[in-house]
């Protein structure tokens, strides 16, 4: 099982040279991806929770890749609404030849409604639009010559009923986000309904779950995956490569953007997990 982390591109403490710390740091203690976030707009409801600076997940990606030789790069997730489903198609597949085939592109319908009217797309429709969008991107990929550049997977991230049923559809990864151990188990047997009534392949298992190391075990009900004592945190990620799940994103950011001004004490809790990735359960790279 392969284990990512999600990178913060945003914040006050974030500038070029704090994501090349990081994007490094990451590859540095082993582990196999790195992904980003996406907004364009930073409008009222964004910067509440991830204010400016915030680095386009492209751009930044590109960035990254020419500071990093080996980890496997990706957003989690882009907001498929906001950009034409042909930009996308050239930029991430322009990214994969660039980065020597390194990118999975995880991809959501987005939650901002303050920025979607900035942008000018319809809130209500950004289901519809997403599911358009997707298959366009395929065509793209699949027909036109100009666009193709290996196949790059897509996630499709969100812990709906929606979001599953398009990771069905449409995805090679279900990306649910932040959750209990015992509702992603319940999940995984939801994801393999749905792959049978639709007759459809069963989407790869692809969590992202947050990284709240503590000293002592966590006794809390509801504990998320990846909240606790490392041996909680190992725990979780065995438990999690027993459902099936091929990669896991770890998420340090805890949701105080000042944390950004700090990524020490995030890199210490991810050098923490490294330093206990030595069983045979989870493969170290």
């Amino acid at each position: 099982m392969r284990i990512g982390v999600n990178v913060p591109n945003f914040g006050p403490g974030t500038d070029p040279g704090v994501l090349r710390g990081w994007a490094q740091t990451v590859e540095g203690l082993g582990f196999d991806r790195l992904m980003v976030s996406d907004h364009i707009a930073v409008t009222a409801d964004v910067a509440d929770k991830y204010p400016a600076p915030f680095y386009e997940p492209f751009t930044t990606l590109s960035w990254l890749a020419g500071s990093t030789h080996r980890i496997r790069l990706g957003t989690t997730v882009l907001i498929v609404p906001y950009r034409h489903p042909l930009l996308i198609a050239r930029m991430a597949a322009n990214l994969n030849q660039l980065s020597g085939g390194r990118l999975v592109l995880g991809v959501g319908v987005g939650w901002a409604r303050q920025e979607f009217d900035a942008l000018g797309v319809p809130f209500r429709q950004r289901g519809k639009l997403t599911d358009e969008h997707l298959r366009t991107l395929r065509t793209a990929w699949e027909n036109d010559q100009d666009y193709r550049s290996g196949r790059i997977p897509i996630w499709v991230g969100g812990n709906s009923d929606a979001a599953l049923r398009r990771a069905v559809r449409l995805g090679d990864g279900w990306h649910p986000l932040h959750s209990t151990l015992p509702w992603l188990e319940a999940a995984a047997d939801r994801l393999t309904a749905a792959a049978a009534e639709e007759r459809r392949p069963v989407p790869a298992l692809a969590p992202r779950i947050v990284l709240r190391l503590t000293e002592k075990p966590c006794t809390e009900p509801g504990r998320l995956a990846g909240e606790g004592s490392i041996d909680q945190i190992i725990d979780d990620l065995d438990r999690l490569r027993l459902l099936g799940a091929e990669e896991v994103l770890l998420d340090p950011f805890r949701g105080d953007p000042r944390e950004t001004l700090h990524p020490e004490a995030a890199w210490q809790a991810l050098a923490t997990v490294a330093a206990h990735r030595n069983g045979p359960d989870v493969e170290r790279r």
